[in-house]
């Protein structure tokens, strides 16, 4: 399989898509009607849902920026079927290939298996997918190197812990999430050797009330630090360290969110438990790819790898409130060209 690499920017300026001036329904009507024959591009979610504030959501926010600039809106040019089952995903994939979607996207690994079946029946339709490899001619393949991002989110929690004491939450065990405990296991050892990180799985993306269990209990024994790379089931871990914070607002206590800024999760009265999330540029690559797609250039057979030198994956702004923020942001900032430069590789997969 061919490979290349994109450079992206994570944060993305969005065309107004709207033209000004004075239509009337008639041209609402026409519009409509030439919009049927327009490029139309959909993408079926995982089970951890389109609103999931992490990485379907993501994803949604990508094609409707893509939507966004080019004229298109949900059920008119952009869409999505939420999968509540892992026996939803070929029914999905399906029916968005038999809408005539000019292309679909099967949204996180876990819908590798899926996307590979339907892709095989329905060779003529385009498919993409995130966070797997699929070596077929008409599926394009969009990875990470999350172990860069998730590495600076160790360096800022092993720079921010007072205790010694932190934790990390996975999902579903596998390559993906496999790369973020890597890369944050490393990256809090390389800020701190004193340091000890608390890993746990909650083995699902969609069980918040599991995050907020393993949260719980690792906030108990002493972790004042805890990243997770979970999907939806990391909802449990704010809600259980802004319910610790507002109990006792003195509190030392930070979460670290995934794959989009999450300090929105953080709010609790003047503070915010956030410290920073590890982005993952899903919402940018979706819209790499089905900008490409739209210009006749659908990058089918090809693997797409974002990482740190190509902006398709970083750190957000490390929350103000921590006592020592400019410590870890030189830290960050030194570490981040490390790895842009080729001076440090981060481990992909975790020690045994």
């Amino acid at each position: 399989m061919k490979k290349r690499k994109f450079g992206l920017a994570l944060s993305l300026v969005l065309a107004a898509g709207t033209v000004l001036g004075a239509c009337g329904k008639s041209d609402d009507k026409e519009n409509a009607s030439e919009n049927k024959d327009a490029f139309k591009v959909a993408m079926v979610t995982d089970v951890g849902g389109v609103d999931d504030k992490s990485f379907n959501q993501s994803a949604w926010e990508g094609l409707q920026a893509f939507g966004k600039a080019n004229g298109l809106e949900k059920g008119d040019g952009i869409d999505y079927l939420q999968s509540q089952s892992d026996a939803d995903y070929a029914t999905n994939l399906n029916s968005l290939v038999r809408q005539k979607n000019n292309l679909v996207f099967g949204i996180g690994f876990l819908m590798q298996a899926a996307v590979q079946e339907i892709a095989e029946q329905q060779t003529d339709a385009h498919f993409a997918i995130v966070d797997s490899v699929i070596d077929l001619p008409n599926v394009a393949s969009i990875t990470f190197k999350e172990q860069e991002a998730s590495f600076l989110a160790g360096v800022a929690a092993g720079k921010a812990t007072k205790s010694n004491k932190i934790g990390f939450i996975g999902g579903v065990e596998g390559e993906v999430v496999g790369r973020f405990e890597a890369g944050f296991v490393d990256g809090v050892k390389a800020a701190n050797p004193k340091a000890k990180v608390d890993v746990q799985y909650a083995g699902a993306f969609d069980k918040p009330e599991i995050g907020k269990t393993i949260a719980s209990k690792m906030y108990s024994s002493g972790a004042d630090v805890v990243f997770h790379a979970s999907g939806g089931t990391g909802a449990g871990l704010f809600t259980e360290a802004r319910e610790l914070k507002e109990k006792n607002p003195d509190k030392y206590i930070w979460a670290i969110g995934v794959d989009s800024d999450q300090s929105n999760e953080g709010v609790v009265g003047e503070h915010n438990i956030v410290l920073t999330s590890a982005l993952k540029g899903v919402a940018t690559a979706v819209q790499d790819v089905s900008n490409k797609a739209k210009d006749g250039k659908f990058p089918g057979g090809e693997s797409l790898v974002y990482g740190l030198a190509e902006d398709g994956v970083g750190l957000s702004e490390v929350n103000k409130e921590v006592e020592n923020k400019a410590d870890i942001d030189a830290a960050v900032e030194e570490w981040t060209a490390k790895i842009k430069n080729g001076d440090y590789t981060v481990p992909d997969k975790p020690a045994k």
